[in-house]
């Protein structure tokens, strides 16, 4: 009679990380978000010109290889914009879904986890301003906060905090009654130490897709706002303030709008992208049809 085979013990992160080079989506968004953080930081090193030198003999000069992007309507090179846009747009984001995210995860896992008055409460403020279309409401907060990159980060974590606290709840409820949780309160842990040990830790896949994609439409909220000229003011450059920029110069400078465009656009499907494919990697019923697959 032979001995069955043993079975090899693989490490979960070990595993994990082998799944997450596996998903093509995960690393073309990687690719892509990485890309895009590296022209963040060093955007100010990589462009050739100022962003907001003016140059009024090179008015509307279209892509080349001494302007690759074009100039705008005060000859100023768009590439060069684009690069520094990059910086405003990512801080903004990144910043934002910082605060929302932090608000949003503490409000959600103390109405989660304790339930009752406190859950209706916190929910209901939050169902106030889930009601509401995301962009009507950060403009709504800007009317009151005033123009600017910081109230614009402001405006827009106030946007997305619900929307953690939703995701938090959520996930919060669905492990705060299984048998771990139930012996650290019989060891007589406390409370807060349960919520941040043991529950949050193993509900923490929603928030992170979550953050992901809240990445994306931050980028496109600052943008919006920019836009609209509640966000970056000029000559600061920011995608959203230079698709305002070329709007009124479609047919005779197309490539103003052309390129920050592309920026939002990719910027939004590579956290698209991470997003979806982080949703197909931590889910349990995928990872259980990936197992039985091997």
């Amino acid at each position: 009679m032979t001995s069955p085979e043993p079975t090899l013990y693989r490490s979960p992160l070990k595993d994990f990380l082998r799944r997450f080079l596996r998903h093509r989506l995960i690393i073309l968004g990687s690719i892509i978000i990485l890309s895009l953080a590296v022209i963040a930081l060093f955007g100010s090193k990589l462009a050739p010109y100022d962003p907001v030198a003016m140059n009024f003999a090179e008015r509307f000069a279209t892509p080349s290889l001494r302007h690759p992007f074009g100039t705008d309507e005060f000859g100023r090179d768009v590439f060069s914009r684009v690069l520094y846009g990059a910086a405003v747009s990512f801080k903004v984001a990144f910043i934002a879904v910082a605060i929302s995210g932090t608000a949003g995860v503490f409000l959600g896992a103390v109405a989660g986890f304790f339930g009752r008055w406190l859950d209706e409460v916190i929910m209901r403020f939050m169902d106030i301003l889930f009601a509401f279309p995301a962009v009507l409401l950060a403009i709504t907060v800007m009317a009151i906060l005033g123009r600017g990159v910081g109230n614009a980060m402001i405006a827009i974590a106030i946007v997305y905090a619900p929307i953690f606290a939703r995701v938090t709840r959520g996930a919060v409820i669905s492990v705060r009654g299984l048998e771990y949780v139930t012996a650290a309160r019989a060891l007589g842990q406390q409370d807060g130490f349960i919520i941040w040990r043991h529950v949050l830790p193993n509900a923490i896949g929603p928030i992170i897709v979550q953050t992901s994609l809240s990445l994306a439409f931050a980028i496109l909220a600052e943008a919006a706002l920019s836009f609209f000229g509640l966000g970056t003011q000029p000559p600061d450059p920011s995608w959203g303030r230079m698709l305002a920029e070329g709007r009124g110069f479609l047919q005779q400078a197309p490539w103003m709008g052309i390129f920050p465009g592309l920026a939002i656009m990719m910027s939004v499907m590579g956290f698209n992208f991470l997003g979806d494919g982080l949703r197909d990697l931590l889910d349990p019923r995928l990872k259980q049809v990936l197992s039985a697959n091997r």
